[in-house]
């Protein structure tokens, strides 16, 4: 008969019948297949034991591992009976008896180890509860603090590389000589410092100041966030007015509070020019490198705004998430021009403090895209759509929405120390269309700016065109074709119109719009424009008026405002505007806006000092009234640039 072959299967070996053998196999056959099934049984669960150890036993790095593997245990294949019980015996009573006993002192040695561990664990939680309430919390503070500085350590900024300092020149003093003018600067100090003490009293680390309600203020600007605009807004201000414990405190806060990893939704533009061009000129003016490294903190806040098709910014980014979206009123989704347009000036400077090219690059890039873009009559419209390209509906303004546009293209150009000939080209263009389409005289002789809508001319002028005066007087010297003369007389007939704007008014001071028809002038016609909120662009234009031409008229001018500001807004908290400039008895709107204290109260201070505070061949201010040095590129190549020159 034939005998059964063994055949194998998942490691294991089974009996099977070979073609036409009995079902039934000798008594001899039987009982060797029944010895190797049992021997099989035998090791298959001492195999089981091994695994199971090498499994289950528990993993500690600090004791030896119980390393029994496959390899310790030999299965032979079986050939015969006597060497099957050879290899059994080998594996049982050889390997195995030397393998548990050595197992077995693992075993106590781990027993002991873990056993140590416990109690050095119990005498450390027993130490802990003897301890009191006020020392485990101290102990868990220090934890934390060392927690978060090695954090800040691994994720802190990196330094900035060190770069020359721009020349610096008439940072402080610029007493004006005679004792009336000097009275008036002394005034105009006063009022800054009511200002700054009642928000320091009332609103210390809010946006802005409710002076009547002696309380904190915010927009939405700001993201409804403690920032501290004013403060920030404040600082160069205070610093020019030799304010010098008010900056002090200033920096304090700035060092300790400003956070700009806050969950806010905030205006890229109005950040830009107070917060980045504020700090930046803080830090210029007094040296302190707080003010440097917070303006680069923020501005890395504000590139993903830029993540849009076109490379053109959104209106608005959120500071921690990085995202960024349009206001829902400007044009389908547009971007506003006055608003991407507004950031040249601190970019540069941001690349030329950090060797960053980023900032320089961008700003560049919406320059380039737009000189490829159509311009209707030469204008260009205020709203462009980031995502397509496309400008937005045809409404050119020379006020809000497009004012610091053609501000930013001239100022770049004298930032350049006049190499940047490329923006000055830009400006001059802009300001022809500007010329042609938009600067009419009313019947009564008024030099005004309108606004173009969708082909036809709005006969409105707004308070914040009125910038516009001192940015011509600016821009004559260097005007093309011998213009210098007819842009400064154009710039003093702007100062003249926006003048009158304030003296056809009970309070003597300014509506934020005014019309040129219906035989009114200069004039504000509906209600929701008749409210003054402590704006600066008239008295603005006084100052670079004053500069250039040293006619009384401009401080005699400014001096009316500022008396008219003293009278009318002043209330024991602070300054608020005035809801009505035709009413005697005027409605506070209850808002002392940060932008009074950088921009209206500096320019007053500016104009009633001399020309050697600040003087305009070494410095050039933003929008938001913020110094910032020439920048004498001409041997100077920016990181991303091309040679200027």
């Amino acid at each position: 008969m034939t005998t059964p072959a063994l055949l194998p299967l998942s490691g294991r070996r089974i009996p099977t019948l070979s073609p036409g053998a009995s079902s039934f196999p000798h008594h001899r056959a039987t009982l060797r297949l029944s010895e190797k099934f049992i021997l099989l049984l035998i090791l298959s669960a001492f195999i089981t034991l091994c695994f199971g150890a090498f499994f289950f036993l528990p993993d500690n790095s600090k004791h030896k591992r119980f390393d029994f593997g496959l390899e310790d245990v030999l299965i032979p294949h079986i050939e015969s009976e006597k060497e099957a019980r050879h290899s059994s015996r080998q594996v049982i009573h050889g390997v195995g008896a030397h393998d548990e006993h050595r197992h077995r002192e693992e075993e106590e040695s781990l027993r002991d180890k873990i056993r140590a561990d416990h109690e050095r664990a119990l005498q450390e939680a027993k130490e802990k509860l003897r301890k009191s309430k006020e020392e485990l919390k101290a102990e868990i503070q220090t934890e934390k603090t060392k927690v978060a500085e090695d954090l800040k350590k691994k994720d802190g900024p990196k330094p900035l590389p060190p770069v020359p300092m721009p020349k610096l020149v008439g940072v402080n003093d610029g007493d004006p000589g005679d004792p009336d003018t000097k009275e008036k600067r002394d005034k105009i100090r006063e009022m800054m410092k009511h200002a700054w003490d009642s928000y320091r009293q009332y609103g210390w680390g809010h946006n802005e100041l409710k002076p009547l309600a002696k309380k904190g203020h915010s927009t939405n600007i700001f993201g409804n966030s403690q920032m501290g605009a004013t403060i920030v807004d404040a600082l160069d201000t205070l610093y020019i007015m030799g304010l010098h414990d008010e900056f002090k405190d200033g920096q304090e806060w700035i060092e300790q509070n400003l956070d700009f990893s806050v969950n806010a939704e905030v205006s890229v533009f109005e950040v830009n020019i107070r917060f980045i061009g504020g700090l930046l000129a803080a830090y210029y003016l007094s040296g302190q490198e707080v003010f440097k490294v917070k303006a680069v903190q923020l501005a890395e806040k504000l590139l993903p705004a830029f993540n849009t098709p076109t490379g053109i910014p959104w209106a608005m980014v959120n500071l921690k998430s990085g995202v960024g979206r349009n206001w829902g009123w400007a044009s389908a989704g547009s971007s506003i021009l006055a608003e991407f347009g507004t950031l040249h000036m601190e970019f540069v400077h941001l690349t030329y403090l950090t060797g960053n090219p980023a900032y320089y690059q961008k700003v560049m890039h919406i320059r380039k895209l737009l000189a490829k873009m159509d311009r209707p009559n030469g204008l260009y419209p205020n709203y462009l759509n980031p995502r397509t390209g496309r400008w937005g509906q045809h409404h050119t303004s020379v006020g809000g929405l497009g004012d610091s546009f053609y501000e930013y293209l001239l100022k770049a150009w004298l930032m350049s120390d006049k190499t940047d000939t490329e923006a000055r080209k830009t400006y001059d263009d802009a300001i022809e269309a500007i010329e042609r389409h938009l600067i009419r005289k009313s019947n009564g002789g008024l030099t005004f700016i309108g606004e173009w809508k969708n082909g036809h001319l709005e006969r409105k002028m707004g308070h914040l065109t009125c910038f516009a005066g001192g940015m011509f007087a600016l821009g004559a010297d260097g005007s093309p074709d011998d213009k210098a003369g007819h842009y400064l007389q154009l710039g003093a007939e702007i100062a003249h119109t926006c003048h009158e704007s304030y003296d056809r008014t009970v309070l003597k001071l300014g509506p934020e719009a005014f019309k040129f028809d219906s035989g009114l002038e200069a004039v504000a016609v509906r209600q929701n424009e008749k409210y003054y909120i402590l704006r600066p662009e008239v008295i603005e234009t006084y100052w670079y008026m004053w500069r250039f031409t040293h006619d009384p008229k401009y401080r005699q001018w400014g001096w009316e405002a500022a008396q008219a500001i003293d009278k009318y807004c002043r209330v024991s908290g602070g300054f608020s505007g005035v809801k009505d400039v035709y009413s005697s008895n005027p409605t506070y709107d209850d808002v002392q806006q940060s932008f009074f204290l950088a921009e209206t109260l500096k320019y007053l201070y500016l104009l009633f000092s001399s020309d050697e505070l600040l003087p305009l061949e070494n410095w050039v201010f933003n929008t938001e009234a913020h110094p910032l040095p020439v920048l004498h590129l001409g041997n100077i190549t920016l990181p991303g640039s091309e040679t200027q020159r």
